[in-house]
């Protein structure tokens, strides 16, 4: 027979036989470096990807929020129109302050991020001259990927601010020194003032005015060059005394009033005090107590284990130094959480090696005979067992070379690819034991293995990995977060084929034992069990009742897709962190002090929960990044969030469930909302829908209507929008014909408005390197009620003062507090949060229909071009999703190219191409059947399952060519491959299936296993049963006999 000659040419696995010294001596040697390898990779929680968003603040004081809309953040916004790769430019703009947040396109490399924002900045510095002169900024931040994943609170009873200052100063510097970190950032810092409060009423009666001080306070203080004598010989610097270097020098100036020959002293008319900035900057609190926070970033590539190690000995360290009383408490320990997380995963992959060796140890090994009736020989499954570890280590070789760490997504694919990667390994000694056993000598059986699947082998293996491509090539955010995947299936796929030829023949003839058969039978014998003759009977009937089997194959793939359109879609799975997020919103232009007051109440009933291990609170602005994929809440007056640490995840759970009822019945003044950590790129709420307009009048009442139908909807709760509520202000209203009688400027008033309320900052006061601002502002009583605009007095030109009322009358109005936009369009997002068990994007689908409706209404109705555009996990999802489809004509196109390399005819290739698909259904039913939604990571695993459906079809149509070549009749050579290939198919598929069980009850990785699972077991029936009656149909082969077809 054809069929036992091996082909002349050259054979790696003959070679490797040849030069045994050498491959004894590969082995070793990339088993050790491997070893060695996997102790140099980075670890760390998530996989590194680029963030492409900066923000830009400009202050401009004074302004109303619609002023600094159209004169401030307008031009900023078209100039960042013109930067390269510009892609979302979404702004606020509130009274004094604009805020524009600008992301880049996904597409955009990230090597290219830091020199885009420097043309940001270049191309902004060119046109600040035609902002207001007034303004303070542009202030840019693009540090928006450090993540600060370790945090200590520095907390001290008795210690004011400024000394704890001084401890973070010290302990900062300190934390500087230990390897890896790259940044220690301090939070809940107050800056120091020394505050002036003068009495408006007793500078009237002495006749002093407020503009009089400050002038006489500035010019005391200034810093001012005296110049310099040139004598012959020297260059004398003069200098002036008299700078304040204290707050008694500053009582105790002299101040000269204009009406009164008695020289009075600041400390006579004024209060003199040193203190910290009111309102308050953010602060931060941790366990019921202020403290400052010290966060601490790692360097690129750095191994966060190691680094959490290094800094609990700096931490027990510099404890020692610190005085009593002041002690360092951590609150974020992202090391222990990522150790915990590779313990997790490694656990699983020795798992997912035990269940693949079971596997591999019964399927090669299990024989009929021996005292129990069957008998195990361990040693076709040892070889396999050996080449585990020999891939694994070359693997993690090829990982610290490519400089892929260890981090969930990495893990995640080593497992994937254990399950594959033996696939080539049970094979090859499945082919060698078959031959040994028809009486073939080692040397023999292994160049025969080679000769006969190695090219079939290749072609599979690269079908399987080109499946993972569209992974690799995807430009966006959630292709760079999940490329890992495919760098880490690739490397092990391409590297057990090369161990399964090159060292598994080795292995084999070392290792092997095999009685051979009689040496006459013919080469099927081994297949005459009844097992084998009864699946020989069914697939014969499929041949003959193709069209039937190929109905009821096109009905299973017809349910598959009715399936999938059941199954709920999602962007990415919550994490399994035991942080539960708290935010509370409360009404736009809330004060620091009424945020503080109820923040303050919910902190200590946080802290009385069942579960809770301890409770962090930012008040005034959202968390820093702890967590790569954290949301962010930029600094506003009226917000607050807490990080609760659960005990335990079960605990975790149970609070998320818990916490939304007690804010909602305990704390109605302010929104709460309860969230855990997620898994993937940020994304703020699941539900967003983008109302977008040039009117923010007509906006405000379209995005209500739009809020109106989101709250109908009985699965959608928390329902708000980001414009907030409108803030009250007060207008002063001035009679300008009395003014200018009287010398009075708008300006002048604005500025005696100022020094009443908020303080004039009058100059610095130098200590060692710190300045810290003096400020003159009204004394407590007069300042703290809005009626205090009647008492202020004015100055005029003749020197007089004047009360405020004869020229102003102050006018309550009110006006918008924040005003988003998007694309330089004015644009309110609607979102909120969803209950238990639904998906972003199942909801989206429900409200959209109705939504469109209500969009075309408008429009009907002249709707001044306003739009609603879907945003939050949806929008995302889609980006991510498209950029992976993207992917898939060039996969398609490497595919059939290597299946026409292999199999050297079109219709053949077309044939395994259409198996591709034919998992679907197994892919539906196996998400509905264990409620699993389809998320990313699940769409990745269907992309890739088609290779591996096609690889099992590529062996199967290569044995019908061979045993046609053998001379076989076509009926009988489809009937026999299927018989002879459907062992090393079930063995291969059963691997990859079981291998995947321990993944299936990961968070992240769960639907992705899931649904490899169930594809892989329905497309390995089909594939053995329905292939030979597609190729019989495609054909048309007839039975070579007289029985009816």
């Amino acid at each position: 027979m054809a069929l036992l000659e091996p082909k002349k040419g050259f054979n790696l696995s003959r070679w490797a036989l040849e030069h045994v010294p050498l491959t004894r001596y590969l082995m070793v040697v990339l088993m050790l470096l491997g070893f060695a390898a996997y102790f140099q990779l980075g670890q760390d929680e998530d996989p590194p990807f680029t963030f492409r968003a900066m923000v830009i603040h400009t202050n401009w004081p004074g302004a109303t929020a619609q002023q600094v809309a159209e004169q401030v953040t307008d031009k900023i916004e078209r100039t960042l129109q013109e930067v390269p790769y510009a892609d979302k430019i979404r702004s606020y703009s509130k009274p004094g302050e604009s805020q524009v947040i600008f992301e880049l396109k996904d597409s955009s490399k990230p090597a290219e991020v830091a020199n885009t924002w420097y043309q940001v900045r270049k191309k902004i510095g060119d046109m600040r001259h035609t902002l207001p002169g007034n303004i303070q900024g542009p202030f840019f931040n693009d540090e928006f990927g450090d993540v600060y994943g370790v945090i200590y609170a520095l907390r001290g009873e008795g210690f004011g601010y400024a000394e704890l200052k001084d401890f973070a100063d010290d302990t900062r510097q300190r934390l500087l020194r230990v390897k890896d970190v790259a940044k220690v950032e301090q939070f809940g810092v107050q800056p120091e003032k020394i505050w002036i409060e003068v009495s408006q009423k007793r500078l009237a009666q002495l006749g002093l005015d407020q503009a009089g001080v400050l002038q006489q306070l500035g010019s005391q203080n200034a810093v001012e060059s005296a110049g310099t004598i040139q004598t012959p010989q020297d260059m004398v610097q003069v200098r002036v005394a008299g700078q304040f270097t204290s707050v008694e020098q500053l009582r105790a100036m002299p101040i000269r009033a204009p009406q009164s020959q008695a020289q009075l002293r600041l400390g006579d008319i004024a209060e003199v005090h040193r203190g910290y900035v009111d309102p308050p900057d953010v602060k931060v609190r941790f366990q019921g107590r202020e403290v400052i926070a010290l966060g601490i970033s790692m360097t690129k590539g750095g191994d966060i284990i190691a680094l959490g190690k290094a800094l609990r000995a700096a931490v027990a360290d510099i404890q020692q130094r610190l005085p009593a009383g002041v002690e360092l408490a951590q609150v974020q320990d992202q090391p222990a959480a990522v150790a915990a997380s590779v313990n997790d995963f490694v656990k699983v992959l020795i798992e997912a090696v035990v269940i693949v060796l079971a596997v591999s140890f019964v399927s090669l090994g299990l024989h009929k005979g021996g005292r129990f009736g069957w008998y195990v020989d361990w040693r076709p499954g040892l070889v396999v067992a050996i080449t585990i570890p020999l891939v694994l280590a070359v693997t993690f070789l090829a990982m610290h070379y490519f400089g892929i760490g260890l981090h969930k997504v990495s893990l995640g694919s080593l497992i994937i690819a254990l399950g594959l990667m033996v696939d080539d390994a049970i094979i090859a000694v499945e082919m060698m034991v078959r031959k040994m056993e028809e009486g073939y000598d080692k040397m023999r059986a292994a160049t025969f293995a080679y000769d006969i699947t190695a090219m079939p082998m290749l072609t599979g293996t690269l079908i399987t990995a080109a499946g993972f491509l569209p992974i690799g090539i995807a430009k966006s955010v959630t292709g760079e977060y999940t490329f890992a995947i495919f760098a880490v299936t690739v490397i092990a796929l391409v590297l057990s084929w090369i161990v399964s030829v090159y060292f598994v023949p080795y292995l084999g003839t070392l290792l092997l034992r095999v009685k051979p058969h009689d040496p006459d039978a013919p080469p099927h014998e081994v297949f005459d069990t009844p097992f084998y003759a009864r699946f020989r009977r069914t697939v014969d009937w499929c041949v003959r009742r193709r069209w039937t089997t190929l109905a009821i194959t096109l009905a299973i793939f017809a349910l598959g897709l009715v399936g999938m359109g059941r199954v709920q879609q999602q962007f990415f799975p919550d994490s399994s962190r035991p942080e539960v997020m708290v935010e509370l919103w409360y009404p736009e232009g809330t004060s620091f002090a009424a945020n503080e007051e109820v923040t303050l109440r919910v902190e200590q009933r946080l802290l009385q929960q069942a579960g809770v291990k301890n409770v962090a609170t930012w008040v005034g602005s959202g968390t820093p990044r702890f967590y790569l994929p954290l949301d962010q809440v930029f600094p506003q007056s009226n917000v607050s969030q807490f990080i609760v640490q659960a005990a335990s995840l079960g605990e975790r759970e149970q609070l998320r469930r818990s916490l939304p009822a007690l804010l909602a019945t305990e704390f109605p003044e302010a929104r709460g909302r309860v969230k855990l950590l997620p898994n993937g790129p940020p994304v703020p709420y699941p539900v967003q829908f983008r109302v977008i307009g040039s009117d923010p009048a007509v906006l405000r009442q379209r995005a209500d209507e739009v809020k109106t139908v989101m709250r109908a909807n009985t699965h959608m709760i928390g329902v708000n929008d980001n414009w907030n509520e409108s803030v009250k202000a007060v207008r002063l209203e001035i009679d300008q014909e009395k003014a200018r009688a009287l010398g009075v400027s708008s300006q002048s008033i604005a500025q005696a408005a100022r020094t009443m309320f908020t303080g004039t900052t009058v100059g610095q006061y130098r200590e060692g390197d710190r300045l810290i601002d003096i400020v003159l502002r009204q004394s407590q009583d007069e300042r703290d009620t809005i009626s205090g605009i009647a008492n202020a007095y004015l100055p005029t030109a003749s020197g007089r003062s004047i009360p405020l009322t004869q020229i102003a009358q102050p006018v309550f109005s009110w006006e918008p507090g924040v005003m988003w936009r998007s694309g330089r369009d004015y644009a309110i997002t609607v979102q909120g949060d969803l209950v238990e068990g639904m998906q972003g994007a199942t909801i989206t689908e429900q409200l959209l229909p109705e939504l469109r409706t209500l969009e075309a209404r408008w429009q009907a109705t002249g709707g001044n071009g306003v739009r609603i555009e879907v945003a939050g996990a949806v929008e995302e999802s889609s980006k991510g999703s498209s950029s992976i489809v993207a992917g898939v004509p060039i996969m398609l196109f490497i595919v059939f190219t290597l299946l026409m390399l292999q199999l050297h005819s079109f219709s053949r290739s077309m044939l395994v191409f259409l198996t591709g698909p034919l998992g679907i259904a197994g892919v539906a039913g196996a998400l509905l059947l264990l409620g699993r939604p389809f998320g990313f990571v699940a769409l990745l695993g269907v992309i890739a399952l088609m290779g591996m459906i096609q690889r099992n079809s590529v062996i199967l149509i290569d044995q019908i060519e061979l045993n046609r070549a053998a001379g076989r009749s076509t009926w009988d050579s489809i009937v026999t491959a299927a018989v002879w290939r459907m062992r090393p198919i079930a063995l291969t598929a059963a691997a990859a299936v079981l291998a995947m069980i321990p993944l299936s009850r990961n968070v992240f990785w769960g639907p992705m296993a899931v649904a490899i699972m169930g594809g892989l077991i329905v497309a390995t029936v089909l594939t053995l049963l329905a292939l030979p009656a597609m190729y019989a149909a495609w054909f048309r082969v007839k039975k070579p006999d007289s029985e009816p077809e």
